[in-house]
């Protein structure tokens, strides 16, 4: 059969459901071969999205998601989205096409080498350079991205070799059985734990790539310790749960880290270094940290774990649940006290009747009116901040933020991705206005899927996190504030349907009417953002921890 076909082939044969993307000529073999398959193109208005797209339908199925552009600038507007999947964790194969390498007469043109520009921000990088190749080649680069930590993986095929003739078939899909860590490990995680004074568990995002909200609600139930999360460890243990703190959705400062500051013993399950730290390590401290993750721990400054836990995490959490015996020098009395503060200075603050809103009474508006498993899809910028602190996820990966690359312009081609692969579910992009600008153009991509999605732009027309940040320092305010068209008629000309929220109380009532009727919703909001300073700047620095 043609190189192209079998490359398909092979595709169904790792079960591709999707390829997003955008060819280009090089690809029109690829073309041609998927015109004939079961796998469904995503024609996408950017590279960078379709990149995005895939990596988020790996960290939602945790199985390789798959994205295709041709060569030189298509392949370079892919860049933003490897590095969103390599950092993330997510399992992504990018496809780039080549000019013929045998034979050209096109000398140089659009030609750079993206073999060698992916190799530092990919897994794996190899172009195919014999159509007998493409079995294994594919293969392995599924098995490389799915294996622990997930990742981005890239393949080139270039132009005469996916016209190529070849009696190749594609390789067996085989299984890989997880290791376990040894009962020596096991056991000295037990004693640690048991020995403690005052254990804090804190779940991350390799929690919520394994599915082990069951074996961790376990041991959080057998042992009543306390417990919060990070950023993209949201939802893996219903937040509602009587023992949940909070998110750690700054680094430091705030009332979640008076607990970790008082915890001689951290239980960190699922950590990754490359997400925005959850807590500080020092030497001169005596903070204990066991590490309980796929993969060893990347030791620096800020974290060096006394004792890691290494293999399967679902089989390793059982097995120390199944060991470990409830303490009676566990001391729960503070964590009790810090809950009650977490609780009332962030989930249950009343907001006044002002418009614009601020961020917590858009918070807790939103989550009072989606579904308990609505996915929340977000882009990157102040309002960020405020959801991962503020609002409370009941089930895994229902809000699907970056804490890694924290790229803007992914919030719109993730909640794309989103719907397609949980269409039963309520998905709501949430994006502010700097970073919907930047993928805007998927409006006609939603909207030609015929998508039931609801966009929240919230507007305040600038670079809000950095002049924000740019204030807190000291700087003078200039060079971040920018005009942004009439959202409204920009979704209309999309074919989508435009909302703007003009005064209080619309929020919830609006949302609502979105949600019910399927079509492409754009609503635009404003904020106000005047909370910013008199919380992270005030109020924090003022607060006390109990003693």
């Amino acid at each position: 059969m043609k190189a192209s076909d079998l490359f398909v082939k092979c595709l169904e044969n790792e079960g591709v459901e999707y390829i997003f993307g955008l060819p280009g000529e090089e690809n029109l073999d690829l073309l041609e071969s998927l015109r004939n398959s079961s796998i469904r193109l995503i024609l996408t208005r950017h590279e960078q999205a379709a990149g995005f797209m895939a990596a988020t339908y790996g960290r939602l199925t945790h199985k390789t998601g798959v994205c295709l552009a041709t060569l030189g600038p298509g392949a370079t507007n892919f860049v933003t989205s490897v590095s969103y999947a390599l950092l993330g964790g997510m399992p992504a194969l990018f496809i780039t096409g080549q000019k013929p390498i045998k034979k050209s007469k096109q000398g140089r043109f659009q030609i750079i080498d993206v073999v060698q520009m992916m190799k530092p921000i990919t897994k794996f990088s190899k172009q195919i350079v014999d159509a007998n190749n493409i079995p294994h080649l594919i293969r392995e680069s599924f098995r490389i991205a799915e294996a622990e930590k997930p990742g981005a993986v890239h393949l080139e095929l270039p132009e005469d070799i996916a016209s190529e003739s070849t009696d190749r078939i594609p390789f067996r899909v085989t299984e890989v059985d997880p290791p376990r860590a040894a009962w020596q490990s096991i056991e000295a995680a037990v004693e640690m734990i048991e020995n403690a004074r005052r254990p804090l568990v804190l779940v991350a995002s390799g929690a919520n790539r394994n599915n082990i909200g069951k074996e961790l609600h376990a041991f959080l139930d057998k042992t009543g310790i306390y417990f919060c999360n990070t950023q993209m460890g949201k939802g893996v243990v219903d937040e509602r749960h009587h023992q949940f703190l909070g998110t750690a959705a700054i680094s430091d400062g705030d009332y979640l880290h008076c607990a970790t500051q008082r915890a001689d013993l951290i239980i960190n399950i699922g950590h990754d270094v490359t997400e925005k730290p959850p807590f500080f390590m020092d030497e001169k401290e005596r903070l204990k940290v066991i590490h309980i993750s796929f993969y060893p721990a990347q030791m620096d400054d800020i974290y060096f774990p006394q004792h890691e836990v290494i293999g399967c995490l679902r089989t390793n959490i059982q097995k120390i649940t199944d060991k470990i015996n409830k303490s009676s020098n566990w001391e729960s009395d503070y964590y009790s006290r810090i809950k009650t503060e977490i609780e009332e200075n962030i989930y249950d603050t009343v907001q006044p009747d002002t418009f614009p809103n601020t961020p917590q009474r858009i918070v807790s508006e939103i989550r009072a009116t989606v579904e308990n498993d609505a996915i929340l899809a977000f882009d990157n910028g102040m309002y960020k901040i405020w959801f991962a602190r503020n609002y409370k996820a009941y089930h895994p990966n229902t809000v699907l933020l970056d804490n890694a690359l924290a790229t803007m312009g992914a919030g719109l081609p993730v909640a794309i991705a989103a719907k397609l692969v949980h269409p039963e579910q309520q998905v709501i992009a949430i994006c502010g206005d700097g970073g919907f600008m930047m993928n805007s153009q998927e409006m006609e991509t939603a909207v030609r899927l015929k998508l039931h999605l609801v966009v929240i732009v919230i507007r305040d027309d600038a670079y809000r996190m950095i002049k924000w940040k740019q204030g807190s320092s000291g700087f003078a305010d200039f060079g971040l504030d920018f005009g942004n068209p009439d959202f409204v008629k920009y979704a209309e000309s999309y074919g989508a349907q435009g909302h703007r929220i003009e005064k209080n109380g619309e929020l919830q009532s609006k949302l609502g009417e979105c949600l019910k009727q399927p079509a492409v919703h754009l609503i635009e909001l404003p904020i106000d953002y005047s909370e910013n300073e008199r919380v992270f700047l005030k109020e924090l620095k003022e607060k006390t921890c109990l003693l």
